[in-house]
Parts: structure tokens; sequence; C-alpha cells
């Protein structure tokens, strides 16, 4: 397998842990070689298969995995356990942490959290100031809502 990216010697920390900014080696998707892009803590955080990247700002770390075409942009944050993947998108200011998964073509944005272990997926969007710790799937839009609770299933074509 090639790589498409390194580590460069750009860090910041977080907490005790220490993240690299990452540049791509080589182009794929919509990343040119030589494109810097967002932070790591290690090369388990992102895969070197597949159009997946990690933008901007964005900062991947823990046991964390973007793999796939997903994309993490702008300030996001995806942390612990989570997993992001398919073509899923996370971007803005979001969070996804704890043992969350966010998978096919799922955006999570603006303020939003997805922790727990929640499920996002399908075309489902979560934005605004929303907290996300249940299973969705299918064409839900969440805005602005404060909670979706745990052992909450959404699915189909819901908006909230």
């Amino acid at each position: 397998m090639e790589k498409k990216y390194e580590l460069t010697d750009e860090t910041i920390k977080v907490g005790r842990k220490t993240l690299h900014r990452i540049r791509a080696l080589r182009d794929f998707g919509d990343v040119k070689k030589g494109d810097l892009g967002g932070f790591i803590e290690n090369e388990d955080n992102l895969s070197h298969e597949g159009n997946c990247w990690v933008g901007d700002y964005a900062r991947v770390h823990g046991q964390a995995q973007i793999f796939g075409d997903a994309m993490v942009n702008g300030n996001a944050k995806v942390s612990g356990d989570a997993k992001v993947f398919n073509k899923a998108w996370v971007f803005g200011n979001a969070k996804i942490f704890d043992e969350a998964l966010v998978f096919e073509e799922a955006k999570v944005f603006g303020r939003a959290n997805v922790y727990h272990k929640a499920w996002l997926r399908g075309k489902t969007a979560i934005f605004g100031r929303t907290e996300i710790f249940a299973l969705m799937s299918g064409n839900n839009i969440i805005c602005d809502s404060d909670q979706v609770p745990r052992n909450t299933e959404e699915s189909g074509n819901n908006t909230v």
C-alpha cells in the first residue's frame, strides 16, 4: 500500500497528546500532493486507503479512525473510539467521540456533538447545537435540538 500522507513536524498539544499536521504525498480525491491537512495523533487515525482526509484545523486522536472516503474538516474533533467512514462528512465545530459511528453519507456539522454509542448513517444530517447519542438512519435532519437521547431510534424521513 502506497502512503498518501506523512506526519509533519508541525504539532499541537491536546491534553497530554501530541498531534501532527499531515501533508499529502500524492493526489487523491480533491487532495493534491503537498496539500497540508489537519492534525492526527498517529497513522492509525487516518487510513492510507480510499479518499478519506482530515483537513483544515480538524483533529483526530485516541483510537478514533477515519477511513473509506470520509472527510473531517474545519475545526471538527474526532476522538475516543469513534469512527467516521464510507462517505461521511464531519466539519465546522462538530465533535464525534466515545464509541460513536458516523457512516454512509451522514453529515455532522455546526456545533453538533455525537457521542456514547451513537450511530449516524444514511443521509442523516445533524447540525446546530445538537447532541446525539442515539441510532439515526435514513434521511433525518436534526437541527438545533437539545438532545436525541439514548435508546432513541430514528429511521426514515424525519426533520426535527
